[in-house]
């Protein structure tokens, strides 16, 4: 399970000649999520650009079974 918890502060700020308002918006969060068997979570990598998060899972590759032609006869 890859779990993401932070804090978000954001302030807002309008004015004009006649008035001035300022908004405070905080609180924390988490999310959990459940990764696939074949994730590779020693190599999980994340990075944080204009407020974005943006975490990266590499997954292992799943081996398709070969396929192999039989000839029928008869």
């Amino acid at each position: 399970i890859l779990q993401i918890s932070g804090e978000r502060n954001v302030e807002k700020e309008d004015k004009n000649d006649t008035w001035h308002r300022v908004e405070r918006s905080s609180g924390k969060f988490m999310r959990s999520f459940r990764l696939p068997d074949n994730a590779k979570v020693d190599q999980v990598k994340a990075s944080m650009e204009n407020g974005v998060l943006t975490v990266t899972v590499p997954k292992e590759e799943i081996k398709k079974p070969d396929v192999k032609a039989i000839e029928i006869s008869g």
